[in-house]
This record gives C-alpha cells, sequence and structure tokens, in this order.
C-alpha cells in the first residue's frame, strides 16, 4: 500500500487514478481534519491554526475531504488546495494527533493534556465515526499524558545545533515560549515513554466500543456509504448522516456547545435506535439522556454538552 505522509499538499491527484490523471497512491492522510478537530477543542489559533475555529471547517472536512480545496488560507497568504469531493473517502487517512501534529509542539503535549475528558471522548467520536480511515496514535486511546518530545540521536555536530536552532525558530511562529527541550538529550527521550499505569479505562472503553461498531455497522466503512453533511455554525453542532448501499443508515451527532436539541437529516417519520453517547455513564460521562423527541415530524435529539451520539435508522 503507498500512502503519502506529507498530506498538506491538499492535492487530490496523488490518489486519483493514472486514467484520470492522478498519481494512484492508496491514500494519504489529512492534516485538514486534524487542524479542524484540534482548534475546535482546543481554541488554539497561533501559526496554521489560524485558517481554522468552530464547527464550520469541521463541517466542511467531513463533507468535501479537505478545508482549503482552492478557497484562500490567511496562514499561507494565498488559495491553497483543489477540489477532492468526488475521491472515495477510504483514499483518506485522518488522526485527532500524531507524531508530527504532537512531536513539533514546545512541550509535545497530547490532547489529554490540554482538554477535559468530554473533549477527548467528542475527539475519539469525530475521528472513529468519520467516513474516513482513522489513525490511531500511540496512548490516545487510553489518554496518555506523558508528552511525546522531539528527539534525536545524531553523531553530527553541526547537524545537532542546526536541529536546535532550528525547533527554536519553529516554536517562535507559535508564539510558544519557554525552555525548548534539547532533542539530542537522552532525558527528551526517556520523558516521551508511554505510561499505561495510568490509562483512564473509560475512554479506551469508548475507542473500543467506536471500532467494535465501525466492524458491525456497515454504513460505518470507509467507502461503502453515501454521507450527507449538516451543520449549524451559531448553535456548535454538526450531524453525519451514512447511508450505506445495504444495511440501515446511521446518524452521526457532534456538539461543540453547550446541551442542545439537534434536528435529524433524512426521511422524516423514521424511528431511532441510540447506539453510543460519548456522555453515557459507561464512558465516565454525567449519564446525559441522548433521547429522540418529536418536533412535528422532524424528529431531534437531545445531545450533552460537548459530545457525540450516534443513532441507526430503524425500519418501519
Amino acid at each position: 500500500m503507498h500512502v503519502l505522509a506529507e498530506s498538506d499538499l491538499n492535492d487530490p491527484r496523488l490518489v486519483r487514478s493514472p486514467e484520470r490523471g492522478g498519481h494512484g497512491l492508496d491514500a494519504q492522510w489529512s492534516d485538514d481534519f486534524h487542524h479542524a478537530v484540534h482548534v475546535a477543542l482546543t481554541g488554539e489559533r497561533d501559526g496554521y491554526y489560524a485558517d481554522f475555529g468552530g464547527v464550520g471547517p469541521i463541517a466542511k472536512s467531513l463533507r468535501d475531504r479537505f478545508v482549503h480545496d482552492g478557497v484562500p488560507s490567511a496562514y499561507r497568504r494565498r488559495r491553497h488546495g483543489a477540489p477532492a469531493a468526488d475521491v472515495p473517502a477510504d483514499r483518506f487517512v485522518v488522526f485527532v494527533q500524531n507524531h508530527d501534529q504532537v512531536g513539533n509542539r514546545v512541550r509535545g503535549d497530547r490532547l489529554a493534556a490540554l482538554v477535559p475528558l468530554a473533549r477527548q471522548k467528542l475527539a475519539a467520536a469525530l475521528l472513529l465515526l468519520s467516513p474516513y480511515v482513522p489513525l490511531l496514535f500511540m496512548g490516545e486511546e487510553y489518554g496518555e499524558t506523558n508528552p511525546f518530545l522531539y528527539f534525536v540521536s545524531h553523531g553530527d555536530r553541526e547537524l545537532i545545533a542546526a536541529v536546535r536552532e532550528g525547533r527554536r525558530r519553529e516554536f517562535a511562529e507559535f508564539g510558544w515560549t519557554g525552555d525548548v527541550p534539547d532533542p539530542q538529550a537522552v532525558g527528551t527521550f526517556l520523558r516521551s515513554r508511554l505510561d499505561r499505569t495510568r490509562a483512564n479505562p473509560a475512554l479506551l472503553a469508548l475507542y473500543r466500543d467506536c471500532l467494535r461498531l465501525r466492524r458491525e455497522e456497515p454504513a460505518l466503512r470507509p467507502g461503502d456509504a453515501e454521507s450527507t453533511v449538516s451543520a449549524d455554525v451559531e448553535a456548535g453542532w454538526v450531524t453525519l448522516r451514512l447511508a450505506p448501499a445495504a444495511g440501515a443508515c446511521v446518524v452521526a451527532v457532534f456538539s461543540l456547545a453547550d446541551a442542545q436539541d439537534v434536528p435529524l437529516p433524512g426521511p422524516r417519520g423514521k424511528a431511532w435506535d441510540v447506539l453510543l453517547s460519548t456522555d453515557g455513564e459507561r464512558y465516565a460521562g454525567a449519564g446525559g439522556e441522548a433521547a429522540v423527541r418529536s418536533d412535528g415530524d422532524r424528529p431531534r435529539v437531545a445531545v450533552p454538552a460537548w459530545s457525540a451520539v450516534l443513532l441507526r435508522e430503524v425500519s418501519t
């Protein structure tokens, strides 16, 4: 399998077939998905995060593959990317953490060190209920809090000096201050080791359940379903409806705001089963009820604050 890791190119020709003028790679990573989720959950807006914020970029990344698909980029001061909505979803690998996005932070802080548990669970749901291929970064599934710092073991003194200076310049762009861990120091490597003794069982249970649902529900298999995305930027919610060729439709509802009722997309008059709520007691949530209510003939689901709900459409 050929996967391009440097996906900041936002060029769908990489994964289009040669017959359509592409390079025929199997998949490419989508940094846009990460940036959209990270900024919405953390509020960071420095560096390339300046191009993101709120639920709008999340909705666009779920619907159109790239957030920057030929639109202006404030960070780059030019238009960036090209449309990719025609490319199958299983050609894109998405993530909410990886070695670049964590290791290139001045303190190597993971998402579990930046946001509370509710937002970690929401990130997990956005990742694992998306129509794309998910990539898990080591330890994210149980909420690892040890940093993942940038470390090297070079023998060339000039190269070591260049790496140290390059790191300082990069961090200045993001406004990160304080001592920069020495990439060449053994201690920097030792601090980056996993510590599974502090694993969060509730978060781990959520990852396991979401992965199980991806196996069981045809709609959640990448490339096997037609997706429809709706969003209310002001209210702070996004819905993703996945309709497979065979099998039941599912709808994932993501609320990046206070508790609210969100309208369910799709045909009216349908019944729904709640498959999962990240605010459930099983996941150390408040046990908030994700109940479907009738609003005329347009159903709405009560979604707890900063949480996700997955529903399956019931045949009637």
